[in-house]
């Protein structure tokens, strides 16, 4: 078997982009609490219907894409993606759905989209909040000045 180089090289700098400036989101509650209590971070979920709800696709684009956010939730926040896609084929497997609608009925009873949730490591709520209009920085000023 032989490879083609362009291949190999294409391979090579997918695999760096995503090591480089993938988001570091985690899809499991526990996970997200064992390491807010090792690193001493807030917990951030985020409700979001990613193939329906425009405010959440706004989001995602403006706010948790940028630079600026990026390096602030390295820093301060273990993030917790929790989705509810609609169409056919964005449907999760079904332990992360159990798993969603199980943190659904315990963050967001309400069923609010998008909604975002702050929590220490002890799961204590701190902030809760939906979209605006906002920078990046007004939303990591938000995160901070009502969590710190």
């Amino acid at each position: 078997m032989t490879i083609n180089i362009k291949t190999l090289l294409f391979v090579c700098i997918l695999i760096f982009s995503f090591k480089t400036y993938a988001q570091d989101w985690t899809y499991n509650f526990k996970e997200a609490v064992q390491e807010s209590k090792k690193a001493d971070k807030l917990i951030m979920l985020v409700f979001q219907g990613s193939d329906w709800c425009a405010p959440c696709i706004k989001l995602e684009k403006k706010i948790w894409q940028s630079e600026q956010f990026k390096t602030y939730s390295k820093e301060s926040l273990v993030l917790v993606k929790l989705d509810f896609p609609r169409k056919k084929a964005n449907q999760l497997a079904d332990f992360q759905k159990e798993h969603n609608n199980k943190m659904a009925e315990k963050f967001n009873t309400n069923g609010y989209f998008p909604l975002i949730v702050i929590l220490n490591s002890k799961e204590e709520i701190l902030d809760r909040f939906g979209y605006e209009n906002w920078s990046p920085e007004a939303y990591i000023k938000r995160i901070d000045v009502n969590n710190r």
